[in-house]
């Protein structure tokens, strides 16, 4: 580990933490990724030797040289873990939902601001090309004046999967806050508040 590169740790192994974070993580020059939470595991080991496994997210934001904490848990979770992570100093990344209550994200911004500690929300649906190609038609005006937008996540399969949190609602879960962040935060993108 370089001391020039952002030392990230990752707060779950799971499946936004194999195919979003740890590759992307780790094939940025600017980053390290120094530590990712496995609770019985040993999966990130083969791909990410020189990464520290840890078992606890306390654990992991205990790491004194970690700057930057990715909170890839739970939607349930998500506003204990960023606050606990800001509270050990540590720089934050929330994967959406941000939080499930707007005075939670308020806090959660407040208390980063009061110790000069960034804090975002992981949005990467913006990166899609479907989404920069409507962001470009609509930067060129090549629609005229739009009086109508509609954006959908088109799903796999017509039922929701029975006891898991993505779905369910359970937890601060539900498609809503799982998928239904990535089309608000499209929408504001592109229209604005």
């Amino acid at each position: 580990m370089t001391s020039d590169k952002i030392k990230t740790g990752l707060a779950a192994f799971g499946m936004s933490g194999q195919i979003f974070h740890a590759p992307f993580i780790s094939t940025n020059p600017a980053f390290c990724l120094a530590a990712i939470t496995e609770r019985s595991k040993e999966l990130s080991k083969e791909r990410y030797p020189s990464a520290r496994i840890v078992r606890s997210f306390e654990e992991l934001i205990a790491i004194d040289e970690l700057e930057l904490v990715v909170v890839n848990t739970p939607d349930s979770t998500h506003y204990e873990y960023a606050r606990k992570a800001l509270e050990a100093g540590k720089n934050v990344i929330v994967e959406k939902p941000f939080t499930t209550t707007v005075e939670q994200g308020q806090e959660l911004v407040g208390l980063a601001r009061s110790k000069g500690l960034a804090i975002s929300v992981y949005q990467n649906r913006r990166w899609d090309s479907d989404f920069l190609t409507v962001r470009e038609v609509l930067d060129k005006g090549l629609l005229g004046r739009l009086v109508e937008f509609e954006s959908t996540f088109p799903r796999y399969r017509n039922f929701i999967k029975p006891g898991t949190w993505k779905e369910t609602g359970e937890m601060g879960g539900g498609l809503t806050y799982n998928l239904g962040a990535h089309v608000i935060d499209q929408a504001v993108q592109l229209f604005g508040v």
